[in-house]
């Protein structure tokens, strides 16, 4: 059954990559998005086939890429948030020194997962719910603390466009997403979490067209 969600979540992935890039109307900040859905792709590609390609070298070293990205990617998730804000017209968030703050935010967030999770991370094969995959050999005490941080800015950016142009679903899916990280969810499934990833990147991936679409209204009416 996981094996068909895992699937199910890739071609989710693959088409909010494709959606956001037909509907894109300019190159910025919150292009890094495009980024964190790569990495999607991949993570739950990888799980999704790793039935098939079978334990062993190949799958690992394919499986320790799934973590190399997730470290690299995910925390570009804070650019997004400021861009998010700085073309919705948010004047404080314009100010050189919040992007810098977005910067150097991003930066230590991404040397904190390295640092923490990823560099000499050791591996094993898992298999439950009809999936097999490679996971971290030490037992995990809760979510990793980087997944938690990078909801800081998206929560801050989401009150901001809330209050600013009315738009509630960044906000909403960042809640979501916090809920799910945070509480345990008594399911007998390896792909709860996922599920509450896909509704926070199509939240985002919304907001991300409605900033540019209502960015570009308002420069074709000056």
């Amino acid at each position: 059954m996981d094996t068909t969600l895992f699937f199910f979540f890739t071609g989710a992935y693959i088409f909010l990559f494709v959606w956001a890039l037909v509907w894109q109307k300019s190159w910025n900040y919150m292009s890094f998005l495009y980024f964190v859905l790569l990495g999607l792709i991949y993570d739950n590609g990888i799980i999704a086939l790793g039935k098939w390609v079978g334990s062993g070298a190949l799958l690992e070293n394919l499986s320790l890429w799934r973590f190399w990205t997730h470290a690299f990617f995910t925390p570009l998730l804070a650019l997004f948030a400021w861009g998010a804000m700085a073309h919705a017209g948010v004047e404080w968030a314009r100010k050189k020194i919040v992007f810098y703050g977005a910067l150097l935010f991003t930066t230590v967030l991404i040397a904190l997962e390295l640092t923490l999770e990823t560099v000499g991370l050791e591996i094993e094969a898992v298999r439950e719910y009809g999936v097999l995959r490679y996971a971290s050999a030490e037992e995990g005490s809760g979510p990793p603390i980087m997944v938690l941080l990078v909801l800081i800015p998206l929560f801050i950016a989401g009150v901001t466009l809330w209050k600013r142009i009315g738009w509630k679903w960044m906000l909403i899916g960042t809640i979501i997403m916090t809920i799910g990280s945070a509480i345990p969810i008594p399911i007998d499934s390896s792909a709860a979490t996922n599920a509450f990833e896909l509704i926070l990147l199509t939240s985002l991936v919304l907001t991300k067209m409605h900033v540019e679409r209502r960015e570009h209204s308002s420069t074709l009416k000056t």
